[in-house]
């Protein structure tokens, strides 16, 4: 029949980028690789990355991290959410690029690879 799409292969773009290691990801670090990938494009492309460029981001961060205030005593519930992660497994396409040429994807792979905390290879659609 047909098999489950586990997000370990490129889906939409003919570039991206895959993580190595079973982590966690931050909602600032997702943010932080997004724009370091568009901004590079902006800045190697010009306006030719507004018409044919896309960007896909297959991560998600929707698991809250709650922080109790110091000094407070116990009982009365969950602190305020703090924060959000997303749970990255090994394999798994973080982002995919299309419409752009091979070595500006690859820079912006680069670029992009020093934002999450985990390790990250590049790969390309065959």
């Amino acid at each position: 029949m047909g098999c489950k799409p586990d997000g370990t292969k490129l889906g939409f773009g003919r570039y991206g980028i895959q993580s190595c290691r079973v982590g966690h990801l931050s909602y600032r670090a997702i943010e932080a690789a997004r724009r370091a990938i568009i901004g590079h494009f902006h800045r190697a492309m010009s306006g030719q990355f507004r018409k044919n460029g896309k960007i896909w981001v297959r991560v998600f961060a929707d698991i809250p991290i709650t922080g109790k205030p110091t000094e407070v005593r116990m009982g009365r519930g969950k602190g305020n959410p703090t924060g959000w992660i997303a749970r990255v497994s090994t394999g798994q396409v973080l982002f995919e690029m299309d419409g752009v040429s091979l070595s500006n994807a690859r820079q912006a792979a680069t670029l992009a690879a020093h934002k999450p905390c985990s390790s990250t290879k590049f790969v390309q659609w065959s």
